[in-house]
C-alpha cells in the first residue's frame, strides 16, 4: 500500500502542476518505456531497431495492433518466462481466475468481440498506478456521496460476465484473494441470468455503488424506474460502451446518483475517468491517447479520429505503445468547464447496443452483446458471429477449428444461444444456422456481435 500512496500523491500533484507537469511526466516515461521495451523485448527491439536513442515523441513509433503482439507472444513479452503456452493454459482453467500467475503476475484476458482474444499479464506496479489513478478520480464526493457510501459500507457491485478472466472478474477476484477484507465489500453480480434474479440480488446486497457495462445498466435503470430495483447508490460506474448524454441523464436521475463513467480498455484499464460535465479525461501522465486518421496521422483537435492509437506507460512485462484501439474519438479543442487539465474526449465508436427482442405482453427485453459472447465461448469454434436479422431472429455464422465436428459444434451453439434467450425470457426468437463464415465490416473490422440495424 505504501507504493500505491506514493504513487496517488504523484499523481494528485501532477494534476495541480498542470499541463506543464502531466507533459513532462509523460516525455519521461514513455522515454523510459520505450529503452525497456528495447532492452527487453525481442519484438520491440526487432521494431525499433531504426529509431534514436531517447524517443520521448510517440508520433516517431511504429503503430502495433493486438494481431501483430499477439502473434509476436512470446517475443512481445520483456519475461521470458511468460510464454503464450503457459498462459494460454492457465486462463483454461477458470479455477485460476485471479490466481497469480507465475506467484506474481495477474493474467487477464479480452472477450474476443474484435474476433482476436487478447491475453494480457499485469504486474503488481502497473495495477498500483491503476489503483492510485482510480484514487485520484475518484475525488469530489459530497457529503451526501458519503453519508450514501457509508450507510452501505462502501459496497460495490460489479454486473458483468463471469466465467472467464475478463478483467472486470479477474480484478475483483485477485482482491478477495489477497484482501480479504476489500474483497468483502465487492461482489461480481452476474449478466447471463434473468432480470428478475438479478434484481432481486441487488435488492438484498444494497451497494453503495454500482458498475457495468452501458447496456446492462439501461436495463437497470428501468428496473429502478418502474419500482422493482429498489437500491439508491451514491455512484454508478457505465463502462464499455458509448455514454450517450441522455443515457448519463437517465442514469443520474433513476438512481439519484453521481454518474462516474470511465472509458478504459483492458490493455489499458486506467486510460481515462468521466467528469461531471459528460468528457472522458485522459491519465495523460501514465498514458499517451493519440487521435488519427486512417493513414496514423494525427488529426487536431475538434475533429472526429478515424481511430485511436494508445500508449501505456505503466505495463512494462507487455509494453503497449502506439497500439491501434479501434475507436473513434474527438478531443476537446479547450479547457473542459469542470476544471480539470487532463486531456477531454468524446468516444463515438464503442456503441456495443443492446440485443433487443420481443418478449411476453408486447414487452421488450435487452440482452448485452458480451452476453452472447460468454455463452459461445464453445470449445472447437475458431470463430463465430451472432447477427440479429429481425427483431426476432438471429442467424450464426460459425468457423470450427480444424478437426473440430461441425454439427456437433453447432449443436452447442444452438443450444447455448436457446438456453440464454429463455433465461431472459425472450419469446419466440429463431436461431438458425447461416452457411456463410464469419465476415468483417466493409471497413475491415470484425464484430463477433451484431445487433438489428436500426432504421
Amino acid at each position: 500500500m505504501g507504493e500505491t500512496r506514493n504513487l496517488a500523491r504523484d499523481a494528485r500533484q501532477a494534476v495541480r502542476e498542470g499541463a506543464e507537469g502531466l507533459a513532462r511526466r509523460r516525455r519521461e516515461r514513455l522515454a523510459e518505456m520505450v529503452a525497456y521495451a528495447r532492452a527487453r523485448s525481442p519484438y520491440y527491439r526487432e521494431l525499433y531497431e531504426a529509431l534514436p536513442d531517447g524517443v520521448d515523441d510517440p508520433a516517431l513509433l511504429p503503430v502495433t495492433d493486438k494481431a501483430s503482439l499477439m502473434d509476436r507472444f512470446d517475443d512481445w513479452v520483456t519475461d521470458r518466462e511468460v510464454t503464450r503456452e503457459r498462459v494460454e493454459a492457465f486462463v483454461a482453467d477458470p479455477a485460476l481466475v485471479g490466481q497469480r500467475f507465475l506467484d506474481r503476475y495477474l493474467v487477464v484476458t479480452t472477450s474476443g468481440t474484435s474476433g482476436r482474444r487478447g491475453l494480457f499479464v499485469q504486474d503488481d506496479r502497473g495495477m498500483a498506478i491503476g489503483t492510485a489513478l482510480g484514487m485520484r478520480a475518484s475525488g469530489g464526493l459530497t457529503a451526501r456521496d458519503a453519508i450514501r457510501t457509508l450507510a452501505r459500507a462502501g459496497r460495490t457491485a460489479i454486473v458483468t460476465a463471469p466465467g472467464g478472466h475478463f478483467a472486470t472478474v479477474a480484478g475483483p477476484a485477485r482482491i478477495r484473494l489477497e484482501r480479504p477484507w476489500l474483497g468483502r465489500i465487492m461482489r461480481v453480480f452476474s449478466i447471463n441470468q434473468p432480470m428478475a434474479d438479478l434484481v432481486g440480488e441487488l435488492n438484498r446486497y444494497n451497494p453503495a455503488s454500482v458498475a457495468g457495462f452501458v447496456g446492462t445498466l439501461t436495463l437497470l435503470a428501468a428496473e429502478q424506474e418502474a419500482g422493482r430495483l429498489r437500491i439508491r447508490p451514491a455512484v454508478i460506474v457505465p463502462g464499455g460502451e458509448t455514454l450517450r448524454p441522455e443515457v448519463r441523464e437517465r442514469l443520474a436521475a433513476a438512481f439519484q446518483a453521481k454518474v462516474r463513467a470511465a472509458y478504459a480498455a483492458t490493455e489499458c484499464g486506467f486510460l481515462s475517468y468521466g467528469c461531471t460535465d459528460g468528457w472522458y479525461h485522459v491519465n495523460s501522465d501514465w498514458a499517451v491517447l493519440e487521435p488519427v486518421d486512417a493513414d496514423h496521422r494525427r488529426v487536431p483537435p475538434g475533429e472526429l479520429s478515424h481511430t485511436v492509437l494508445i500508449s501505456n506507460l505503466a505495463n512494462r512485462v507487455q509494453p503497449i505503445l502506439r497500439y491501434d484501439l479501434g475507436d473513434s474519438v474527438l478531443q476537446r479543442p479547450d479547457p473542459c468547464p469542470c476544471g480539470s487539465p487532463l486531456p477531454a474526449i468524446r468516444v463515438q465508436g464503442r456503441a456495443a447496443e443492446l440485443l433487443t427482442f420481443p418478449a411476453d405482453h408486447g414487452e421488450q427485453v435487452g440482452i448485452s452483446p458480451m452476453a452472447f459472447g460468454a455463452a459461445l465461448d464453445v470449445l472447437g469454434l475458431e470463430q463465430f458471429q451472432i447477427v440479429q436479422t429481425a427483431p426476432a431472429t438471429l442467424r450464426v455464422r460459425l468457423r470450427p477449428a480444424p478437426g473440430t465436428d461441425t454439427d456437433r459444434a453447432w449443436r452447442t451453439a444452438h443450444d447455448k444461444i436457446t438456453c440464454l434467450l429463455a433465461e431472459h425470457k425472450a419469446a419466440d426468437v429463431t436461431v438458425e444456422r447461416a452457411e456463410e463464415p464469419p465476415e468483417r465490416s466493409p471497413g475491415g473490422k470484425f464484430r463477433r456481435i451484431i445487433p438489428l440495424a436500426q432504421p
